[in-house]
């Protein structure tokens, strides 16, 4: 049995796709709120889970800022009690934390034996899961990965879906270019993880799709995809002040996953032609 937090999520969208045939129980916060051990107590006893998919997490980087405590009770407590369950119930945890929790002064992309160095509260609460994970168990998965993409029209509420809509409906678009990182498609992402779980190689592993990028260029590749005419024009961060700082480079690579020979991972702009051409087939033949 594989229980997943966070189902309802832009990752949790695709968990029943990738383990079709495997038992699942899919839990969001209103059949199991992960800050309340009691609830997770309760659900672990009913379930007995072998695998655990870790998925809830507080991801709006701004609002972690400025609600410091909701982003530790959600990102640490919530960790905390999830690993605490999984080692009262001898089950293998899968976490998923961020590749944005180092400070960006690297100029290659981050492997895993680099040292995080958090800039932002978001950054600090997801290492913070991950000390926590690494304390508590001896059989779990740390998977770091980078910008999230995935979801479609219903669950993507981050970057991909709003250039999607602006290069619908603007003639002009001003797009961040001095932050550099990799992309994340989140069905990508649980089939590395799949591929993981039957294995003993437990630890730390950074998943992303291949390629360093900016999210310029990612605007550039979606208005290319969907053929817009739609004038991108590059600027700095600060033309887009945000609570939370970032850091220059987020940009990780699947250094453990080429070790072990399972670095699957396409193309970032393979990928995300992917994801848009499968999201806008199912879109347009609803609207």
């Amino acid at each position: 049995m594989i229980l997943v937090t966070g189902a309802n999520g832009m990752v949790g969208g695709y968990v029943e796709e990738v383990f079709d045939g495997e038992p699942l129980t899919l839990t969001d916060s209103s059949s199991m709120d992960v800050v309340d051990f009691e609830s997770v107590r309760k659900t672990f006893e009913k379930i007995r889970p072998k695998v655990v998919l870790h998925l809830a997490a507080a991801t709006d980087v701004d609002r972690c800022e400025t609600e410091v405590d909701w982003a530790f009770k959600t990102n640490v407590i919530g960790t905390q009690n999830i690993a605490a369950a999984c080692n009262n119930f001898n089950a293998l945890l899968v976490y998923v934390s961020t590749g944005g929790l180092f400070d960006g002064s690297k100029i290659d992309p981050y492997t895993e034996f680099d040292h995080p160095s958090p800039v932002n509260v978001y950054a600090k609460t997801k290492y913070e899961g991950e000390k926590i994970v690494r304390n508590l168990l001896n059989r779990y998965f740390i998977i770091r990965a980078g910008w999230m993409i995935g979801g479609g029209k219903q669950k993507d509420k981050k970057f991909v879906s709003k250039m999607v809509a602006l290069c619908q409906s603007q003639d002009t678009i001003h797009v961040v270019s001095d932050k550099l990182g990799t992309l994340t498609y989140a069905r990508d992402l649980l089939e590395i993880i799949k591929k993981l779980i039957g294995t003993p190689f437990y630890g730390l592993y950074h998943v992303a799709n291949q390629g360093v990028c900016s999210r310029y260029d990612v605007a550039l590749e979606i208005a290319k995809i969907l053929k817009s005419s739609v004038k991108i024009f590059s600027v700095g961060s600060d033309f887009f002040p945000l609570p939370a700082p970032r850091p220059r480079s987020e940009a990780i690579q699947n250094y453990m996953l080429s070790l072990r020979g399972l670095d699957s991972m396409p193309s970032w702009r393979e990928t995300l032609q992917a994801y848009l051409h499968t999201w806008l087939k199912v879109w347009i033949a609803v609207k």
